[in-house]
């Protein structure tokens, strides 16, 4: 059965499932290199094509249950971008980026720790993987207060950057973590 495309709160954001139109605000954060530099699939410029083409689809991955991909709003403005992807057999993963200025400020860490809560509460994923380029220091962070245990570190393509990276990767099992053995409330995230 399908997941209804409902918004989670938390203390600051409001997590709003993705939809074509944050396609245009998503192409301003991603202009600016400091952001897309730290996301390996991205490409710098950005194509504002390739964007378009890529939130169109977020509504069918939805229902299909591929993907769950939520715009961060602040105050009404999208700040970025939280997403389970690639999921298949229980697993999926976990990606995030923010605009610049709303780095340091928690925002990716409290989006996450919402998005975990749906995965394991109300998607059924069982594993989440994440990864971030051994240079974002500040995204492991997120990742380890969120409990992932690191992995490995391989080598890889960034797309954006146009060389081979080193990526640390991440892996949250649920059977780990006993508060999401209870039924997800969408009002949980508001006190994470």
């Amino acid at each position: 059965m399908p997941i209804p495309r409902e918004t989670i709160a938390t203390a600051r954001l409001a997590l709003r499932p993705s939809t074509p139109v944050d396609a245009e605000r998503a192409f301003e954060i991603q202009s600016d290199w400091a952001v897309t530099q730290m996301l390996r699939m991205a490409s710098f410029p950005p194509d504002r094509t390739e964007i378009e083409a890529w939130f169109a689809g977020h509504p069918r991955e939805w229902a299909a249950g591929a993907a769950y991909r939520f715009a961060a709003m602040l105050d009404g403005r999208m700040i970025g971008l939280i997403d389970l992807d690639e999921i298949a057999d229980g697993e999926g993963e976990l990606g995030y980026w923010f605009e610049q200025a709303a780095w340091g400020q928690g925002f990716a860490s409290e989006a996450a720790r919402a998005v975990v809560w749906f995965a394991f509460a109300e998607a059924g994923i069982r594993s989440l993987r994440s990864g971030h380029a051994a240079d974002n220091v500040a995204s492991g962070r997120v990742l380890e207060r969120l409990g992932f245990r690191l992995l490995d570190r391989v080598k890889r393509p960034s797309r954006s950057r146009g060389e081979t990276i080193l990526q640390c990767r991440y892996q949250l099992l649920r059977a780990d973590l006993a508060e999401y053995d209870r039924s997800f409330d969408k009002t949980d995230a508001q006190t994470l």
